[in-house]
Order: structure tokens, then C-alpha cells, then sequence
């Protein structure tokens, strides 16, 4: 007759009954590992979920949000200055753009054909005027003329102060090589080859200079000395009518020759100066 626990396989709280071994009951538990399939089923709806957690709006907005901070921090400073440039950059791009359009309406002697083509001769007359290869050798002419002290000083002073703007004149034109205006004909008496560079006018330079000489040394008379000062200025005129060079050009090197003379008075030679210095080199 069997017995009743074979019978009853479950109980409250029990587990089903597997077999016996070496007469005693082997039971499952209830808990039991759910079959492969539901366990991969289960890994795919998870991992779906994540990724639809991860593209939500609010990740979306976030994740732009610190894309943006981070490109804006990580612009470049050049590109940042390439888009706000400086007001002096703009201020010196303006004056420069201006310097060219006037420098090009004035130059209304450039050739024949200009508009003023007529009184080109007389320009370059004037032109010549202001060379320094006349005022050297007028100048060594006075010295070698002159018959008193005083008077082979001040030739002799001016000599340098030529030869010295002339050194001043080539060092400045070839560290900034500036190029001449386009509307320019190279047709200048005995140029060199700084010449080709157009800043700063060494014709307003070396008049701007020997206008001061001549005022401080050499004339008096008042008529005199407004006559130095047109010439002055109508050498200064010409370079630009000519074409030769262009505005900034001229007021520069009018400014450069005015402190060339402070120069050549620090630097003045006296005769007592002169030979002992020629007493050195001998």
C-alpha cells in the first residue's frame, strides 16, 4: 500500500519531489532558472531601454550644450583677433588707402599726357634743384673758393650734413622698402639703387635740412629768406606731382630733414676740430 507522502508530491511552502536516493526525498525549489530564451529576450529589452534613456531630449540638450562650451573655449586667438581686428589696424589700413588715392590725383605731371603733362620740364627742373650730386659739388666748390675761416666751416658742416643725409636717407629706404607710385615713370636724374624705393623722399629731406642750414648760417635778408622757403616747399610739391612718391612720403622726410639739422648742430665740426681729427687719422 503506498504510502500518503507519495501521494501529496506538494505542499505549502514545499517543493515538487524529484526522486529518492538511499531512501530520502531529493526536492526542486520553486525558484527555478528561467529558460535561455527569456534570459535573452529580457538583455535585449534592457538594453533597449538604455539607449532610448540616452536619446532623450533632455540628454540631447545637454550633450549640445557642453559640445557648444567646448568649441567656443576652444577657438582659436587668431581667428578671434582675424574677427575683431584693432582700431589701430583700421585707423592705419584707412590713412594708407587715403595716402594712395590723393598721392594718385595729385600726381598730375606723371607724363606728357597728364592733365598738368605741360609743366612737366619745369618740375624736374625743380626736381633737380633738390639732387644731392649738385649740392655736393656746389658745396666742395665753396670750400675749395672760400677764402676765410668762418666761411670753409659752414662749407665744410654742410658737406657733412649732406654726405649724412644721404646715409640716413639710403638705411631708411632700404629697411622699409616701400615701392614707388605705380603711376611713376623711372626717368629721374643719376639715381642709385635705393631709389627704387619710394620712403622717405630724400629730396624733402635734404630740403627740409639745407632750408634750416641756410636760415641758421647763411642768408639774412628777409626776401631772401622766403625765397628759401618756397623752394623748400615747391621741392617737396613736385615729388608728389611728378608722381615720384606719395604724400606720406614727403611730409616724412620733411619731418626727417627738420631733426637732421638738430643733428648736424650736435655734431658741428670746427676747424681747431677738423685738423686735430686729420692730425688723428695721420
Amino acid at each position: 500500500m503506498p504510502s500518503p507522502k507519495a501521494k501529496n508530491p506538494l505542499r505549502s511552502g514545499g517543493s515538487p519531489v524529484l526522486g529518492n536516493s538511499n531512501g530520502r526525498f531529493e526536492f526542486m525549489s520553486l525558484n527555478r532558472t528561467p529558460p535561455p530564451h527569456l534570459i535573452q529576450r529580457q538583455g535585449s529589452d534592457t538594453t533597449t531601454a538604455r539607449l532610448r534613456a540616452s536619446e532623450s531630449p533632455t540628454r540631447r540638450r545637454g550633450s549640445g550644450s557642453s559640445t557648444g562650451s567646448t568649441s567656443g573655449q576652444g577657438m582659436p586667438e587668431e581667428d578671434c583677433m582675424r574677427l575683431n581686428p584693432s582700431i589701430l589696424g583700421i585707423a592705419l589700413s584707412s590713412l594708407l588707402a587715403i595716402d594712395l588715392w590723393l598721392s594718385k590725383c595729385l600726381g598730375v605731371c606723371a607724363c606728357e599726357d597728364s592733365s598738368w603733362g605741360s609743366i612737366r620740364p619745369l618740375m624736374k627742373l625743380i626736381e633737380i634743384s633738390g639732387h644731392g650730386i649738385p649740392w655736393l659739388v656746389g658745396t666742395a666748390y665753396c670750400i675749395y673758393k672760400s677764402d676765410s675761416t668762418a666761411g670753409q666751416e659752414v662749407m665744410l658742416n654742410l658737406f657733412m650734413a649732406l654726405l649724412l643725409d644721404l646715409v640716413l636717407v639710403g638705411i631708411v629706404k632700404a629697411s622699409v622698402r616701400r615701392r614707388r607710385p605705380v603711376h611713376n615713370r623711372m626717368d629721374m636724374f643719376a639715381t642709385f639703387s635705393v631709389d627704387r624705393y619710394s620712403f622717405p623722399s630724400g629730396h624733402a629731406t635734404r630740403a627740409a635740412m639745407c632750408g634750416r642750414f641756410l636760415l641758421a648760417h647763411l642768408v639774412l635778408a628777409a626776401p631772401l629768406r622766403v625765397l628759401v622757403l618756397l623752394w623748400a616747399g615747391t621741392v617737396g610739391l613736385s615729388r608728389v606731382l611728378l608722381g615720384r612718391h606719395n604724400v606720406t612720403d614727403v611730409l616724412f622726410g620733411f619731418w626727417m630733414g627738420y631733426c637732421q639739422y638738430n643733428l648736424v648742430e650736435m655734431l658741428w665740426l670746427s676747424p681747431q676740430a677738423l685738423q686735430a681729427l686729420l692730425g688723428q687719422l695721420e
